[in-house]
């Protein structure tokens, strides 16, 4: 499992710092340790409730209870990273797949037994866990996790009904496992080569139009063979997420992650509003002109990325993408580079596309008492430079809340995406300052189709998990039905200068955060606008701005996303702020319509 770490290009992670394989002892003994703390807690079961009226004891019990909440939190995420970060490399390797399924398995069962704690902390009244922390100091320090233990509190149901569900978790997130199974065993045969899903994405960003085409055409056969399996797995997810939801009373689909990024539904609709408002202005006035660029009236849907002529595209070599990142990350603040080094220093990056792989790219924190991991597919375009940069500054960021514990590093993702966004801005500013004339235009369309794929291409997304979920209620969607809603809802959002085709109706099937993470994409778009803002104020101010924006990623999940934002003077409950973020867009429209 764990290759030699190459420096010949792309690296491949080592998790010697996690276990050596999958029968290490030290999986078992930290199984074992999270079993016992979480017998220590269930000790308390009956206790706090019991100490309501005397403050000064449950304060003690609410500081013992969650740190070894947290104890125990640490001992299993660990071995529950090392599992998922394993299979996600090899998921053509069924041994590994059915460790992550039963490593899954047996930590919820785990975590079960300390299902009282939190039920029993939402039983008492707001004044009583006042008085507890104001009698018992130490108990203040958690005050945060108390503040979204408490914001469920509305949702919660009987401990009985909590433990089926948690019994229930393994067997429904089974379903996940399907379509990213299902999805890592595609390949595509294109001009004798053998691609995997990432790599044929990839390949519609070619300058060769015809290699585009191809691969559009290869991908869209490949996933239709696919799509009752991946219908059947949307589906049922989605059914599952309908009566949980109905159990808990919540009021729309969405509202379950609203309340887990701790974001007012208010704040998600005014975002939503603010895009769909600039679609015409944005995305659908970019692509006619990018068509106009090329010599046609209307684009493919596999020319949206692709290079406005055919001279072959800069590749950037891993040494070159890790000194762009570097020099990047430095201009902000040195100690942003330096903690970013750090990661290509060890073999903590796994950026070496292969067969068996899965798609995509994240930053694993782990626990705040390890380091996080890195995890993308680099092909060397400048679009994998941004990649790095993004998952990069998760890693920067999570590093920098591993103080505040794992509890309290937990950043919803309303922030969680600030640090990430935020470097890929800062390595395009870097590539547009050095580029020739005749680099600029070419960079400056990469950055609008950024913006594009980053925030409009996520409320639309958004939009059509909407509108999926709340046709689901109605019954179950055939995956032919699920294609005509994706194609309405992309041809709202890309405009009339692009051209769908029947060939793009089965293009929902490879996102598979719609699967894992049900209203995760709006998260993007959020992050993405509030970066603009962030870093127009850095503009004004890059003095003010470092120390305030440290401080903003330090805090972790201390501080709601309005909290955090207040210190820079900005109120994202407004949709004049996100309209804001979207006229900085367009100001890049406008600069690229100048340049044609």
């Amino acid at each position: 499992m764990n290759a030699p770490f190459k420096t010949d290009g792309p690296p491949e992670w080592r998790l010697d710092d996690l276990y050596a394989n999958r029968e290490d002892p030290r999986i078992e003994a930290d199984l074992a340790r999270s079993e016992q703390l979480n017998r220590e807690l269930a000790a308390l079961e009956g206790q706090l409730v019991a100490a309501r009226a005397n403050p000064a004891q449950l304060g003690a019990l609410i500081d013992k209870g969650v740190q070894l909440y947290e104890d125990a939190t640490n001992a299993m995420w660990g071995v529950g990273a090392f599992g998922s970060l394993s299979a996600s490399t090899q998921r053509d390797n069924p041994a590994w797949s059915r460790f992550e399924s039963d490593l899954r398995t047996r930590t919820s069962q785990i975590a079960a037994m300390s299902l009282f704690f939190t039920l029993e902390i939402n039983q008492l009244e707001d004044g009583e866990l006042e008085a507890a922390m104001q009698a018992h100091p130490a108990a203040q320090r958690w005050r945060p996790w108390l503040r979204r233990v408490r914001a469920g509190r509305p949702h919660e149901l009987s401990a009985e009904l909590e433990r089926l569900l948690i019994d229930k978790a393994p067997a429904v997130a089974n379903w996940a496992r399907l379509t990213d199974d299902t999805l890592a065993g595609l390949s595509a045969r294109i001009d004798g080569e053998t691609l995997t899903l990432a790599e044929t994405l990839n390949r519609m960003s070619d300058p060769d139009p015809r290699r585009r085409k191809a691969a559009a055409q290869v991908l869209s056969k490949a996933l239709n063979e696919r799509t009752s399996t991946l219908a059947l797995s949307l589906n049922t997810l989605a059914f599952e997420k309908q009566v949980e939801d109905r159990w808990r009373k919540f009021a729309t689909p969405a509202a379950g992650r609203h309340l887990a990024n701790e974001v007012d539904a208010d704040a998600v609709a005014a975002l939503e509003a603010a895009v769909v408002d600039g679609y015409a202005s944005v995305s659908h006035r970019y692509y006619r002109l990018k068509a106009r660029v090329m010599g046609r009236k209307v684009l493919d849907h596999w020319d949206r990325n692709c290079p406005l002529d055919e001279a072959a595209p800069r590749v950037f070599s891993w040494d070159q993408a890790r000194s762009i990142v570097l020099e990047s990350f430095t201009a902000l603040a040195p100690s942003f580079a330096k903690t970013a080094e750090t990661f290509f220093n060890k073999p903590w990056i796994d950026a070496r596309p292969r067969p068996g792989k899965q798609s995509g790219a994240y930053s694993h924190p782990v626990t705040a008492n390890r380091h996080p991991y890195v995890f993308m597919n680099y092909m060397g375009e400048r679009r994998d430079v941004l990649t790095l940069a993004h998952e990069l500054g998760h890693a920067v960021h999570q590093t920098m809340c591993q103080p505040m514990g794992t509890l309290l590093a937990d950043t919803p993702l309303t922030l969680a995406e600030t640090a990430s966004i935020f470097g890929e801005g800062l390595v395009f500013e870097k590539l547009l300052a050095e580029a020739s004339p005749a680099e600029r235009r070419g960079l400056l369309a990469g950055k609008i189709e950024d913006g594009i794929n980053t925030v409009v291409r996520q409320i639309a997304f958004h939009r059509f998990e909407t509108r999926f979920h709340d046709a689901r209620l109605k019954g179950e969607l055939s995956a032919d039905a699920i294609g005509d809603l994706w194609m309405e809802i992309m041809a709202e959002s890309l405009g009339p200068a692009i051209r769908l085709g029947k060939g793009y109706a089965p293009y929902w099937a490879y996102i598979t955060h719609f699967v894992h993470a049900p209203f995760y994409v709006y998260a993007y778009a959020f992050g993405d606008l509030l970066v603009r803002g962030l870093m127009e104020k850095r503009r004004e101010d890059p003095a003010a701005f470092v120390p305030a924006y440290e401080k903003l990623l330090a805090a972790g999940g201390a501080v709601t996303y309005v909290e955090a934002l207040a210190a820079f003077g900005l109120n994202p409950r407004e949709k004049a702020f996100w309209a804001a973020g979207m006229k900085q867009l367009e100001r890049l429209v406008d600069e690229f319509e100048a340049l044609v």
